[in-house]
């Protein structure tokens, strides 16, 4: 049986969540802290009290840390009803890249580890930086990692360049990517690292200017030159990087899904409440022909991408890993909020285009989300890599077998 009910205390939190987003985070949008580069640290913080007594950091979190521990699925709405906001994810601690990097640390960091790394993130005290994207190397290719490792047997030391390094300016908790050099002393290969964010031979050289503004501080370039750390400062395994990023992966893209669906939910209400509202040629906006097909085309590729994230997270708690899942979400429910938020535009007319609405900073925010973790091409690419591979759940192939693939598959 599929059962799309709502359990009434997670649509009661859902609503608790847009209540706080609405009345405590929106006027925030307004705030001059808010700049090109994104939120300062010091807003963010204020931002984050302000959730902590409404009960609401952190919240998706293990239980063991705080949080309340959320399904996916759960995770869904609420994530949702937080991105009526750009900001609210930053102010309850569930943004990325801080909340794709608390899922990670909570997986695989050793006890002491989450002790310094992960609790003071979880209680919103600092902020965490992935550190992988290179240029002219690693980004949606990872394999192409330049940034090189050199272990002497006591001491690694890194050396290379990083860009679109999200929230690198103040954030305390490292994961660095980087390659261990071939040694005589142990393994080789991509590898992660832990590092507090003033550890010497770590340099932020400049923050990118950049389209979107909703992360805080921006995104900067790094440049690690004789970063030394000893081996304690391993997270995981050597040469064991890209399976636990893509262990991140999946959950991650699908959060995003999430907070760009609020977001995209409240463009769609200002561009519908603007067609009720403003008139030309002798009626409402909203019952021209050309206004009411784009707000009904918005309507359409809402619901689609709530339906497409509901089952990935449904698909994930039962504990499918949801990496080819969740490549056809991100990919197609990027593409879908980002014409959404053009309609708006569009049907907003000439203040669409202007910061009299918050339009125009969605509008601006949510297109580097058909870039980020993974280009809406390389997702089709690995879509159908995956269908050459293992066939279609749709349709029966030698490959994948006499009959069509069952639609819920078995743990992987």
């Amino acid at each position: 049986m599929i059962d799309f009910t709502i359990p009434q205390p997670l649509a009661d939190l859902a609503a608790r969540v847009r209540a706080f987003v609405i009345h405590d985070i929106i006027p925030y949008e307004r705030d001059p802290r808010l700049t090109q580069h994104g939120p300062t640290d010091a807003m963010r913080q204020e931002m984050v009290e302000k959730a902590r007594a409404a009960g609401l950091l952190s919240i998706q979190t293990p239980q063991r840390f705080g949080g309340m521990g959320l399904s996916h699925i759960e995770t869904a709405l609420v994530l949702e009803a937080a991105g009526w906001s750009t900001l609210g994810p930053v102010a309850m601690n569930c943004a990325a890249p801080d909340e794709g990097n608390m899922f990670i640390l909570g997986k695989i960091a050793n006890d002491a580890q989450a002790e310094q790394f992960l609790r003071p993130v979880v209680e919103g005290h600092r902020r965490t930086v992935f550190a992988m994207t290179e240029p002219g190397g690693a980004g949606s290719d990872p394999a192409q990692l330049n940034t090189e490792a050199v272990f002497d047997g006591e001491t690694y030391t890194i050396n290379g360049l990083k860009w679109l390094i999200t929230g690198a300016k103040g954030a305390k908790s490292w994961i660095i990517m980087a390659r261990v050099a071939e040694n005589p002393h142990g393994p080789s290969g991509p590898t992660l690292f832990l590092c507090e964010g003033d550890t010497p031979g770590i340099e932020i050289e400049r923050i990118m200017n950049s389209m979107d503004r909703n992360y805080v501080e921006g995104h900067g370039v790094v440049r690690f030159n004789a970063l030394r750390l000893k081996p304690d400062a391993l997270l995981g395994e050597v040469g064991e990087a890209f399976r636990y990023a893509q262990m991140r992966l999946a959950p991650a893209r699908m959060t995003h899904c999430m907070r760009w669906l609020g977001a995209a939910a409240r463009a769609h209400s200002i561009a519908i409440d603007h067609a009720r509202t403003r008139t030309a040629f002798g009626k409402p906006l909203g019952e021209h022909q050309g206004v009411s097909f784009m707000l009904a085309e918005n309507e359409i590729d809402l619901k689609v991408s709530r339906l497409l994230i509901w089952q990935t997270a449904w698909l994930m708690d039962q504990g499918v890993k949801g990496r080819h899942e969740s490549s056809i979400a991100k990919s197609e429910i990027s593409e879908r909020l980002f014409k959404v938020a053009d309609r708006c535009v569009q049907v907003l007319g000439g203040i669409g285009v202007t910061d009299e609405t918050v339009v125009e900073m969605i509008y601006r925010d949510i297109r580097a989300f058909r870039l980020y973790d993974g280009p809406t091409e390389v997702h089709k690419f690995a879509i159908g890599r995956q269908l050459m591979r293992s066939g279609s759940e749709f349709v029966a192939t030698p490959t994948a077998g006499g009959t069509p693939t069952p639609f819920v598959k078995a743990a992987e």
